[in-house]
């Protein structure tokens, strides 16, 4: 089959706001090296970091202009002479940290971050090094595949990257809120048989957590003092085993109200700021764990959609009722997260 010539994409040209996001018409279609593979677009799903990457934001190394976002699934169309790991008509997802193969994360593996070092996925066509993809779980659809790449991992990894203390049968897991990670975190919690206490700010929301299987749900702006709250719901008041920590600082200190002696809060974020975090001093007075995490490897991305296509309906990703169709209206999925209008993963379907 001829392959195109030119292709549809966005970039991001600098970093003063989201009218930095470009939409070009006929970007030139890279060709595979030796070990690389050609993949044809359909989906791609945003992130908290893809909003906050134009404005200056991220925390993380970004190169301008860049083609943005890390989430996407689509078909191998072509490969290289020496890449196997793949042949065309493969349906894959991609790697956030495509040199983070497996182990610790370093430098290296840091400075290839999808839609920020590195070109991602907001295109037609991409062309990644075969060891920085994975295959699609069988059971899901494209769309709902494309939600896997960022948010999944890093739930994963925050539930199960830390070595001694992976999540288990029995563990009492918070997550907060209903974005992306918060709901993996659910689902991955729930499918292990942990017990999930969620927060969230709504009753409409309150529902749709117990729905996915949260045991409690908290709201947070009516309980402030969620911490202690999550903690008395606990076997004898003892505190939570892991806690999924996207707001950051804001509600670490709610965090460590209810963690328990030798628990693991891992801290994936920011969404509610950078101010009035605590000390350290009182992480060593709770005696618990904090991490921090990017993501995670392709070691842990196979793991975890082996997990998917074992679990069925229990695994399967929230998708924001409102997906939007085409390319050309990714400037108006953006505008509809950032105007936290959403309920799960808001997708793009390309193709």
């Amino acid at each position: 089959m001829a392959l195109p010539q030119t292709m549809k994409q966005w970039t991001v040209q600098g970093l003063s706001g989201l009218d930095e996001l470009k939409f070009h018409s006929d970007a030139p279609v890279p060709s595979p090296g030796d070990h690389e593979v050609l993949v044809k677009i359909e989906s791609v799903s945003l992130n908290y970091r893809d909003l906050i990457i134009p404005q200056g934001k991220y925390a993380f190394p970004i190169s301008t202009p860049v083609v943005p976002c890390s989430d996407g699934a689509g078909t191998v169309i072509a490969s290289g002479s020496s890449a196997t790991r793949f042949k065309p008509g493969d349906k894959v997802i991609t790697l956030f940290n495509q040199a983070h193969l497996g182990g610790s994360l370093d430098m290296r593996g840091i400075m290839t971050g999808l839609g920020g070092a590195i070109d991602g996925t907001l295109r037609e066509y991409a062309v990644f090094d075969e060891n920085g993809l994975s295959k699609a779980p069988s059971n899901l659809s494209i769309v709902e595949a494309s939600t896997l790449p960022c948010a999944a991992l890093t739930t994963w990894n925050a539930l199960y990257g830390h070595q001694g203390k992976p999540l288990k049968q029995g563990d009492w897991v918070l997550t907060q809120g209903t974005g992306g990670v918060s709901i993996f975190g659910v689902q991955f919690a729930k499918a292990a048989g942990a017990s999930v206490i969620a927060t969230t700010s709504s009753d409409e929301k309150a529902s749709m957590l117990k729905k996915l299987g949260a045991d409690h749900v908290i709201n947070y702006k009516t309980t402030p003092e969620w911490g202690a709250a999550a903690r008395t719901l606990t076997p004898d008041q003892r505190g939570v085993d892991h806690i999924v920590e996207v707001s950051g600082p804001p509600s670490l200190q709610q965090s460590l109200n209810a963690i328990t002696i030798d628990g693991v809060i891992t801290i994936i974020g920011f969404v509610g700021g950078l101010k009035d975090s605590p000390s350290f001093l009182q992480v060593l007075q709770k005696h618990c764990v904090v991490r921090g995490v990017l993501v995670g490897s392709r070691v842990q991305l196979e793991d975890m959609v082996r997990a998917i296509e074992g679990n069925g309906e229990k695994l399967r990703p929230v998708v924001d009722k409102k997906v939007f169709e085409g390319i050309d209206k990714a400037r108006d999925a953006y505008d509809y997260m950032w105007g936290q209008n959403h309920v799960g993963k808001v997708c793009i379907k390309i193709a």
